[in-house]
């Protein structure tokens, strides 16, 4: 594995920003487009092979992949399948001197946010890359707020996890009483709990959070 970093006295910031890193097997390209890369100050980070990149890129920062088709062993297609069945956000950009609709057509339905022929124009490339590290960086913030809610939710006991389902899908307080077999007064003291362990301003609220993340509630 060859691996090249565009480095300069603006890292922190560009840190920041997001990385892009650059799969492909022609060195000469990945140095090239590094170099470009680092001419708008955007961080790159260079593979010749995906084992490689597979075991080393950092998962927890805003990042963006520009990804060869053809490469030998594990070729782009498999990187992508790689990466969706274990539910990384990482926004792809295929390249490829063979490309075809075909090829476009499938790696845009499994994810890829563009397609580009080589040889690419550099100023589409940039621009590309700068819509696909906004991209990551949504997908950073979304996925660093779902794991803080939760681990708020996670502090619940498992009797304040079954009401909270409950709250979840409509259920008013009186039905959960009558479902629990508890009295009203123990309903409303659970909520208040809930509210107090999550630091939710109201139910509601804690409720809307976990609407729209997606995030399952821990088992009992």
């Amino acid at each position: 594995m060859t691996a090249w970093a565009a480095e300069n006295a603006g890292a922190a910031q560009t840190d920041e920003r997001g990385i892009a890193y650059v799969l492909d097997d022609d060195e000469q390209l990945c140095a090239s487009l590094a170099w470009l890369l680092d001419s708008v100050n955007i961080r790159a980070e260079c593979f010749t092979d995906a084992a490689s990149f597979l075991a080393t890129f950092d998962r927890e920062r805003p990042a963006c992949l520009i990804l060869d088709v053809r490469m030998p062993e594990v070729g782009g297609f498999q990187v992508q399948e790689i990466l969706n069945s274990s539910g990384i956000p990482l926004p792809v950009i295929f390249v490829s001197a063979h490309g075809d609709i075909r090829m476009s057509v499938r790696a845009l339905q499994q994810g890829a946010v563009d397609f580009l022929e080589k040889p690419y124009d550099p100023q589409h490339m940039l621009e590309v890359v700068q819509r696909a590290l906004g991209t990551a960086r949504e997908r950073h913030a979304e996925l660093a707020g779902r794991r803080a809610l939760e681990d708020r939710l996670a502090v619940l006991t498992p009797r304040e996890r079954e009401i909270l389902r409950l709250v979840v899908v409509g259920v008013p307080s009186k039905a959960i009483a009558g479902r629990l077999g508890i009295s009203l007064k123990t309903v409303d003291t659970h909520r208040a709990r809930i509210r107090e362990k999550t630091g939710a301003e109201t139910l509601g609220a804690l409720v809307g959070d976990i609407l729209r993340s997606g995030v399952r509630l821990p088992e009992m």
